[in-house]
């Protein structure tokens, strides 16, 4: 394997951060924005199913009655 100069390695790493597409602010936030509310459903689901398996348990054990 060839070794490069550090003056090389900063060109390439110029020229290939170039041909990246980077995403416009707005399509960030819309992202940003569907995480947060993709973690939130998943929160109140696994919450949910939480409760409900508690619940089935603890009558199945017959705890907490």
């Amino acid at each position: 394997m060839a070794k490069t100069s550090p003056g090389e390695f900063i060109r390439q790493v110029r020229q290939e951060t170039a041909k990246v597409t980077w995403p416009t602010r707005k399509e960030t936030g819309v992202t940003t924005v569907m995480v947060f509310i993709m973690v939130t459903v998943c929160a109140i689901f696994f919450l949910l199913v939480d409760q409900v398996l508690s619940l089935g348990v603890r009558a199945l054990l017959g705890l907490g009655g």
